[in-house]
């Protein structure tokens, strides 16, 4: 067993469930974070999402403190781990404080965005942390591993948000020719079979989001979280209109800002104007994965949680039937 697994397998070996939650922008917070960790899934959320930064010691705490609390009354079932994304971009002038503050609570997982650094990495490691970075290509696989991070989340197409465009079979058979460290997989997870999937084809973890948005801890609108029940593959369009970097979205937020989805224009931008009004990624544009067919009402994350493991199970008894 490589260095890296064995770390990662001390920190996750008690999941009942292979899935680590993706952190969402604007809408993860302690409240859906502790609530996934309490049924088992590693719960993450951004740093970013604490504002001011002031207030991510505070949500810090609470989420150690909670869990730790729930480990205390219910031994035979732990909690799992939970991660801190941060975006590790000369643009995010608030990295080094909110490391400092995952460093202070010895986050047990930091996933990290849109660039590797080794001091980011060196300081997760001085703690005992873990560090997973996401990657769209296997050329950005081998210069996160370069740089320090112990595993891999691989986003293939079809993920939610800023998502790649390869095929999963393709990008984890060529991150698994060098690498045999802790790998997710991203894109279009929503299910128990497709968490079975995820590892049939060689990854360790699913790495599961645009499902959790509609769940009753996420901090998404009631708007949004029916939109997502009420959609499909089919409504969502890849665009880098509105950050400048390609992502998924659902063509019902971006008809409802006032513009055609079927007639985009290519941009850098990161705000658009129209009317006067800002029209933003995220807070009126809202991202979503091609696996929310899945998604047919708001429930609990625990009640979601509970779904994909039975899912799961039954995946694996048609499995060894055949």
């Amino acid at each position: 067993m490589s260095a890296q697994r064995s770390a990662f397998s001390a920190v996750l070996k008690d999941l009942p469930l292979p899935i680590i939650g993706a952190p969402l922008f604007i809408i993860s917070t302690p409240v859906l974070v502790i609530a996934q960790c309490k049924a088992g899934v590693v719960g993450s959320m951004p740093a970013l999402n604490a504002r001011p930064a002031s207030q991510l010691d505070d949500w810090l705490a609470e989420i150690t403190e909670t869990l730790a609390a729930h480990d205390a009354t219910n031994p035979q079932q732990p909690a799992a781990p939970f991660a801190i994304n941060q975006i590790v971009h000369k643009s995010n002038d608030r990295l080094d404080h909110d490391m400092a503050m995952c460093v202070k609570h010895k986050v047990p997982i930091v996933i990290t965005s849109l660039g590797a650094r080794t001091e980011i990495n060196d300081a997760a490691h001085s703690y005992g942390g873990v560090v997973l970075h996401d990657v769209i290509n296997n050329g950005f696989a081998r210069k996160a591993i370069e740089k320090g991070a112990d595993g891999l989340i691989a986003v293939a197409a079809g993920a939610g948000g800023h998502a790649g465009v390869k095929s999963p079979f393709a990008l984890i058979a060529e991150i698994r020719e060098w690498f045999d460290g802790p790998v997710a997989l991203s894109g279009a997870i929503a299910t128990g079979g497709a968490v079975l999937a995820a590892q049939a084809m060689g990854a360790d973890f699913a790495y599961i989001g645009s499902a959790f948005i509609a769940t009753d801890e996420a901090r998404a609108s009631e708007a949004y979280k029916q939109m997502i029940v009420a959609s499909s593959s089919d409504d969502i369009v890849y665009s880098n209109l509105f950050t400048g970097v390609h992502g998924n979205y659902l063509k019902g937020s971006i008809r409802n800002a006032g513009l055609d989805p079927e007639a985009l224009p290519t941009s850098n931008a990161s705000a658009m104007n129209f009317g006067g009004e800002s029209i933003k990624a995220w807070k009126d544009i809202w991202g979503s994965g091609q696996g929310i067919a899945a998604v047919r009402q708001v429930v609990p994350a625990r009640v979601l949680i509970a779904r994909l493991v039975a899912e799961y199970e039954q995946a694996l008894i048609r499995l060894t039937a055949r």
